[in-house]
C-alpha cells in the first residue's frame, strides 16, 4: 500500500483517494492493462476510501451532510447526482438530471431533502425516492442559499433581484432588488441570520430578513490594482461577526462587520478568480483541548491550488495542488479530510493530520499514514514508445497515422515498443554494427573495471627516487614477459643484450630499495634529495629522456596488449550477439 505525501511548511498532505493514473493514462491503454494491473501488487493493494468514488467526466459540486454520515456530488457526463455512504465505503445510489448542475444545498441533516440549482433557469426538489417538484426561475442563477427560519430558499443570478420561493407556501415571495447588475454569491450568517449578497460590481450588500430592508454595504478594494473586480466568494464566520470575501482577482479579503476596512488581505498569486473560501476553526480533541495552536484558518481556493493560512497573521500554513482544474472543495466537519471536485473522473481527497483527526469512519488513517507513504512510482508505458509525427516520417510509419496501430495522444502517438523497434532497424541498416561497437566497448569497461590494480604505497622522504626504482623493477618484468614471447632467434639475441642491463638496473634498485642500510634515504629527511637545485640538474641532465623513453615504451606495450583484448572480447562477442539477429530479421 502507498500513498502521494507532499511537505509544505512541515504540514504534510496526504493523497489517500484519486490517483494521478487515471489523468495521465489513455482510457483504451486502462482498459488494456486492466488485467496485468490486477496481478500488481502495488496496484491491488492501493487504498481506496470509497469505491468508484467519482464521475464518469468530471464533479462538479460536493458536499457532506451535516450528520456526516454521506456524501452528496454532482457531476458529469451524463449529469446526475450520485450519494455516497461512509458506513458501507461505497456509493448508495446515483440519480441523473436533465441538465447541468449550478450548485446545491442540503435541506435536512441527512441527504434525504435537497435542492438544486440547475443551469436551465430552473430549481429541483429531491427527496429519498424521486425528484419531488422542479420550480423556473425568471433569470438564470448563479447561487443559491436556505434561511431555515423562514423557510425561503434565495436565489441569486443574471438579475439584479434575488429570488425568494418560500417552500412552506409553495410560491415565490417578493424578490429582493440590489443596486448591482447581477449577483454571484448568496449566503446567510449562522450566527445572526443576515444576508450577504456579493455582486458583480464588486460590492457586498447586507439584508436584514426581517425588514427586508438593506442595511449595508462593502466596497472592497485592493491596493495598487486597476480596473474593477466582481465578488467571486462569500463565508460567514461561526461567530457571526467575521467575514471573508473572494474576488475575481484572485485576492481574498478578512472584515469584521463593525469595520468598513480589511484587516487581512491576502493574494493567491494565481489572478484566477477565488471560487471556495471557507473559515476553519480550531480543531478540538476529545479531552476539549485544541490540536493545532496557531489558531483558526482561512482556505481559499481557485482553479489551480488551495491554500491554507492563518487568520490573525496571515502566514501560509500548507497548500495543496490537484492535478486537475478545480470546481469545488468540502473539508469533512472536525476532521483533517479534504474532498476535491474538479475536472477529473476521480474525485480527489487529502488528508491532513495537523488540521485535524481522521474521521471515526476511516480511524486507520492515522496509524497508516507514515508507513504508507509513496517512495517509487513505476511506469506503465513500458509496452510503448511515444513518438512525434516527425519521427514517424523519419521511420516510414507516417502511412499508419489513423489506424488502430497508432493511438494519438498529446502532440504525438502512442506505438507498440515492437513495431518501433523493426521500424528503426529496418530505417537504420548500420544499427547492428553500432550495437556491436557498443557491446564492445562496454564489455572493455566492464573488463578494466574488475583489473585487480596494485598499490604501492611511496614514502614521505624522496618519493621521485622511490617512485623510479619501481619503475625499474617493473621495466624488467615486463622485458622478461616480451622476450619469452618472441619466436625469432635473432630478436631474442639481440633483446637479451637489453635485457642484461635492465636485470642489472632492477638489481640495483632492489638493492637500495629492500636494504636495510638504505633505509634511512627514505626515512631521515636529513637524506631528502633536491631536484630543484642547479647542481642535481647539471648531474641528471640525461635522466628525463631515459625516463619519457622508459614512458613511452611501457605505454606501447600496454596498447599492444589492449588491442589483443579487443579482438578476443570482439569474437566473443560476436558469437553471443548472433542470437539476436533473428529481432533485426
Amino acid at each position: 500500500m502507498v500513498l502521494t505525501a507532499t511537505s509544505t511548511n512541515n504540514v504534510k498532505v496526504y493523497t489517500v483517494s484519486g490517483s494521478n493514473l487515471a489523468r495521465k493514462i489513455p482510457d483504451w491503454l486502462a482498459r488494456r492493462k486492466r488485467k496485468e494491473l490486477q496481478k500488481d501488487i502495488e496496484w491491488s493493494t492501493r487504498i481506496e476510501l470509497i469505491q468508484d468514488f467519482g464521475f464518469p467526466e468530471a464533479a462538479l459540486r460536493i458536499k457532506a451532510t451535516p450528520d456526516g454520515t454521506h456524501l452528496m456530488a454532482t457531476g458529469l457526463y451524463k449529469p446526475q447526482i450520485r450519494v455516497f455512504d461512509f458506513a458501507n465505503s461505497s456509493m448508495k445510489f446515483d440519480r441523473h438530471t436533465d441538465t447541468e448542475n449550478v450548485n446545491f444545498l442540503l435541506m435536512s441533516d441527512d441527504w434525504t431533502k435537497s435542492v438544486h440549482l440547475q443551469n436551465d433557469r430552473t430549481l429541483e426538489f429531491h427527496n429519498e425516492g424521486q425528484m419531488h417538484y422542479r420550480a423556473r426561475i425568471p433569470r438564470f442563477g448563479r447561487d443559491l442559499a436556505y434561511h431555515s427560519p423562514s423557510c425561503d430558499v434565495l436565489v441569486g443570478g443574471a438579475s439584479s433581484e434575488v429570488f425568494r420561493l418560500n417552500i412552506d407556501q409553495g410560491r415565490f415571495m417578493t424578490p429582493m432588488a440590489t443596486m448591482a447588475g447581477g449577483v454571484n454569491v448568496v449566503e446567510v450568517n449562522p450566527a445572526h441570520q443576515l444576508f450577504g449578497f456579493g455582486t458583480e460590481d464588486g460590492m457586498v450588500e447586507f439584508w436584514d430578513p426581517r425588514a427586508r430592508n438593506r442595511i449595508g454595504m462593502l466596497e472592497p478594494t485592493i491596493p495598487n490594482m486597476q480596473g474593477g473586480m466582481e465578488i467571486s466568494a462569500l463565508s460567514f464566520r461561526d461567530d457571526g461577526l467575521g467575514a471573508a470575501v473572494g474576488t475575481s482577482s484572485g485576492h481574498v479579503l478578512l472584515y469584521d462587520l463593525r469595520q468598513a476596512r480589511p484587516w487581512q488581505i491576502k493574494d493567491q498569486q494565481y489572478g484566477l478568480p477565488i471560487k471556495v473560501v471557507k473559515w476553519l476553526e480550531p480543531t478540538r480533541s476529545y479531552s476539549g483541548d485544541a490540536l493545532d495552536m496557531e489558531g483558526a484558518k482561512i482556505m481559499s481556493a481557485d482553479a489551480r491550488i488551495i491554500k491554507l493560512w492563518a487568520v490573525e497573521s496571515g502566514k501560509p500554513y500548507t497548500s495543496i495542488e490537484p492535478p486537475c482544474d478545480i470546481n469545488d472543495v468540502c473539508v469533512s466537519p472536525g476532521t483533517g479530510l479534504v474532498y476535491v471536485a474538479g475536472e477529473s473522473s476521480d474525485i480527489q481527497t487529502y488528508f491532513v493530520p495537523q488540521l485535524g483527526p481522521a474521521p471515526q469512519w476511516c480511524h486507520f488513517l492515522e496509524n497508516l499514514t507514515e508507513e504508507m507513504e509513496e517512495n517509487q512510482k513505476q511506469s506503465i508505458y513500458d509496452d510503448y514508445k511515444f513518438v512525434v509525427r516527425r519521427e514517424l516520417e523519419s521511420l516510414g510509419l507516417a502511412h499508419l497515422v489513423g489506424t488502430p496501430v497508432l493511438k494519438p495522444y498529446m502532440h504525438g502517438f502512442f506505438v507498440d515498443l515492437r513495431l518501433y523497434e523493426r521500424a528503426k532497424a529496418i530505417a537504420n541498416p548500420f544499427a547492428y554494427e553500432e550495437y556491436r561497437i557498443r557491446r564492445v566497448q562496454e564489455k572493455l569497461a566492464e573488463a578494466r573495471e574488475s583489473r585487480i590494480r596494485a598499490t604501492t604505497k611511496l614514502p614521505k622522504v624522496n618519493r621521485a627516487l622511490a617512485q623510479r626504482l619501481l619503475q625499474m623493477q617493473k621495466a624488467e618484468t615486463t622485458k622478461r614477459k616480451a622476450d619469452e614471447e618472441e619466436d625469432d632467434e635473432e630478436v631474442k639475441r639481440i633483446g637479451g643484450r637489453q635485457r642484461k642491463k635492465v636485470q642489472a638496473a632492477a638489481v640495483t634498485a632492489s638493492a637500495v630499495l629492500e636494504d636495510n642500510r638504505f633505509k634511512d634515504i627514505f626515512a631521515d629527511p636529513e637524506f631528502e634529495v633536491d631536484e630543484d637545485v642547479d647542481e642535481y640538474k647539471q648531474l641528471h641532465n640525461t635522466y628525463a629522456k631515459r625516463v619519457q623513453k622508459t614512458v613511452d615504451r611501457d605505454d606501447s606495450s600496454d596498447e599492444e596488449d589492449l588491442d589483443i583484448r579487443h579482438e578476443k572480447i570482439s569474437q566473443s562477442d560476436a558469437e553471443s550477439v548472433d542470437s539476436d539477429n533473428e529481432f533485426y530479421q
